[in-house]
């Protein structure tokens, strides 16, 4: 039997004289408007169970979907279940707003639904994962070349709150990778300028800042509360720090780091995976001479390096916090600008780690400024 094709218009029609109109799109698709006065059943959902929603196979049922391709194999699917009188949609939803039919959109907050519409479309985030974003709290240390596109990518995303710590203040030099500042801004500390411009971008999210360095005294503060801890830092002491921070609060740290024209990007998850994932001193369990890792000021760095980087953790952050795709951990990506080439290396665990061992009580917070100038 051959599926009728029917109109937006004729659809309307009818609809408005008794037939019953369904969008069997998903739900994250419907949550960006849906034709006036159908019902939103997922195509899946009303083929495995039509009787559910259409007791009376007598029923004159009109089916929607986006382009009209979906509402098509549903139809076919409820004419071969016994419905007498199925009519598909043709050009779907597109057409039926084009032609200037109501449509209507979920009640509640329309700037989320238009800010966050091309995640909502993705059935691995939707709008379950979009309100897990809001939801969550991301610590991220250092406001300069890491943390300027890390921090501006988890903004547009929608994270729902960003805590930024960097006790420096903005200086002309920043300006050449360090996105979040202007000209304007020199001089002013670093967190507030990044506040500024984050707001400017989304002023639906939560932004904390704290202007001072990070120690042992304040570390646990910073991210005690935090479901993902972004490492934007740019010297040895610091990752030490975070990294023993994250292993005794059970936080997955995600790391980045940039020199000349090469970059790695890892994520370190031993707090809450001891003896699977390895933490920041399994990889380097003493820090390398000042002399051998020079930093930013003292060797240089290509502009567009930290950009890169920064959206890598972005991109890890997003998916450790939507528990999608596969993250980084146990895997160091290493980024060569110049040659324009990635490459993974393999970590492990170290079973005889002093911080992240399997059983191995927290050794307590050391002077990580003695510990890496030692070196």
């Amino acid at each position: 039997m051959d599926i009728e094709t029917i109109t937006p218009a004729e659809a309307r029609r009818r609809q408005q004289c008794g037939a019953v109109l369904i969008d069997v799109r998903e739900i994250h698709e419907r949550a960006l408007g849906m034709a006036e006065g159908a019902l939103g059943i997922a195509r899946g959902e009303l083929e495995s169970a039509p009787a559910g929603s259409i007791p009376d196979r007598n029923t004159a049922v009109m089916l929607i979907c986006e382009v009209g391709g979906r509402s098509l194999q549903a139809a076919k699917a409820l004419l071969d279940a016994g419905y007498a009188r199925v009519a598909s949609v043709e050009g779907g939803t597109r057409c039926w707003q084009a032609d200037g039919l109501p449509l209507v959109r979920p009640t509640g907050d329309h700037d989320f639904y238009d800010r966050y519409s091309r995640h909502l479309l993705l059935p691995e985030v939707g709008e379950a994962g979009q309100r897990k974003l809001q939801a969550a709290r991301v610590a991220i240390v250092g406001a300069g070349g890491l943390g300027s596109p890390s921090a501006y990518y988890l903004a547009a995303a929608g994270v729902g709150s960003l805590v930024l710590a960097d006790d420096d203040v903005v200086d002309r030099s920043n300006l050449q990778r360090q996105i979040l500042h202007t000209d304007a801004r020199i001089g002013m500390a670093k967190v507030e300028s990044a506040r500024i411009a984050l707001s400017a971008l989304n002023p639906n999210i939560a932004i904390d800042t704290l202007a001072e360095r990070i120690t042992s005294a304040n570390v646990e503060r910073l991210i005690g509360d935090a479901d993902v801890v972004l490492d934007g830092g740019d010297n040895f002491a610091v990752r030490y720090l975070l990294n023993d921070a994250c292993v005794k609060l059970g936080k997955p740290m995600v790391y980045g780091a940039v020199h000349r024209f090469h970059g790695q990007v890892s994520v370190f998850d031993a707090g809450r995976h001891r003896g699977e994932a390895p933490c920041y001193r399994c990889l380097f369990p003493q820090p390398p001479s000042p002399e051998s890792a020079p930093n930013c000021s003292e060797a240089g760095v290509l502009g567009v390096l930290p950009g890169v980087i920064g959206m890598l953790q972005a991109t890890e952050v997003i998916k450790l916090l939507l528990g999608i795709g596969e993250p980084l951990s146990g895997r160091l990506l290493h980024f060569d600008a110049l040659g324009m080439q990635f490459r993974q290396t393999r970590l492990s665990a170290d079973p005889a780690c002093v911080v992240c061992a399997p059983g191995q009580a927290f050794p307590g917070y050391i002077d990580y400024e003695a510990f890496c100038s030692a070196r």
